[in-house]
């Protein structure tokens, strides 16, 4: 059954047509096809490249079990996993590779995990490094993306025309978001009006740190950047300070960002847990000062307003808090942190149907 939302409708969009947004995060892939952040899903960044014959020795799994823990498709002959079964199989985040590769894999494990078929546009974005490179990973993607394809999604076959790619510059759809739910919090006092700011974004993520000027929703594409600084720097710091951690583990990463007193984490081949509330104060104090000092080098002198988010602005929002209070800076917290782009970007989309 194809996934509903409520798009206008367009020339090129069928009325049960979809609109599939795709934050394709190192730690995690987030996507959503509607508007409830509930509905956001979060698959691990992992991709493991495997045999057809591997990947359909997962065909006997229970189908009652959470299909995010046993993701695996066929594509043009090949089989993937993807998520915690490719963490299983010994597959990396991919730290340092280009957001390009494994894409059109893991846009496919959002279309499957949403029983998605037909036609469909998707909305995805991608670090803003420099003009140039944005605009050649954005040829690539869309080139990547934008046909029919037919896969085998847990050995069911899936087909669907991507007939609409959109790409924008990573944390984009975080402003996106929070004006939308500035609007939607009718009489609200402490909303900003967005369109008539000059708003810094400040989105950390696992391998960027993107820092976005928009002027009254302009994009300033002159000052903004994406920089090669992220949680994967602060996930390698924690790892040293464990005998046999690996800083791209995602129970490692899920026991950093747990709340505190929950915070244990244990390698394997390791006795006894270590109490990760124990070693992450002072790691965090040395990592939010490297942030502040990258924010305070970039932040462009017409900024009125900033918004932080992604899920490394979560973790060190109270500690970048001395910074921008000193800045007399007006901040906000994209809420929820790592889903806020996922949302503004389907919101993107909606948008564009809308004008055609």
């Amino acid at each position: 059954m194809t996934a509903k939302t409520n798009p206008p409708a367009a020339p090129w969009l069928a009325p049960t047509q979809s609109i599939l947004s795709v934050d394709l995060g190192r730690t995690s892939t987030k996507s959503c096809v509607t508007r409830d952040p509930d509905q956001v899903v979060l698959i691990p960044a992992n991709v493991a490249h495997l045999s057809v014959e591997q990947v359909r020795k997962g065909g006997f799994e229970a189908r009652a079990t959470d299909p995010l823990l046993d993701i695996w498709l066929e594509y043009q002959g090949r089989g993937y996993a993807v998520g915690q079964l490719a963490a299983d199989f010994g597959a990396g985040l991919g730290v340092g590779q280009s957001k390009v590769e494994d894409a059109l894999i893991k846009v496919f494990a959002c279309v499957g995990h949403f029983g998605l078929s037909g036609e469909l546009g998707v909305v995805l974005g991608l670090p803003f490094h420099t003009q140039e490179q944005f605009d050649k990973e954005k040829e690539q993607i869309v080139g990547l993306l934008q046909a029919p394809h037919m896969m085998h999604y847990r050995g069911e076959a899936v087909t669907v025309n991507i007939r609409k790619v959109w790409v924008m510059p990573e944390g984009y759809g975080s402003l996106i978001w929070c004006d939308a739910e500035t609007v939607n919090r009718k009489g609200a006092t402490a909303g900003r009006d967005f369109p008539t700011l000059s708003v810094a974004i400040v989105d950390i993520g696992h391998q960027t740190t993107d820092f976005l000027m928009v002027d009254r929703f302009r994009f300033a594409r002159g000052i903004s950047r994406s920089e090669s600084f992220g949680m994967s720097q602060f996930y390698q710091e924690v790892a040293k300070q464990i005998q046999g951690a690996d800083s791209q583990s995602l129970s490692l990463i899920e026991a950093v960002n747990r709340p505190e007193g929950e915070r244990f984490f244990r390698p394997r081949g390791a006795e006894e847990p270590t109490n990760l509330d124990e070693i992450l104060p002072s790691l965090r104090r040395s990592f939010a000062r490297e942030l502040s000092e990258r924010l305070r080098t970039w932040l462009p002198e017409r900024a009125t307003d900033v918004v932080v988010t992604g899920g490394g602005g979560e973790f060190f929002w109270e500690d970048l808090q001395p910074f921008l209070k000193k800045a007399r800076l007006r901040t906000h917290l994209a809420s929820p942190s790592r889903k806020a782009n996922a949302l503004g970007q389907l919101i993107y989309g909606e948008a564009q149907v809308a004008k055609t």
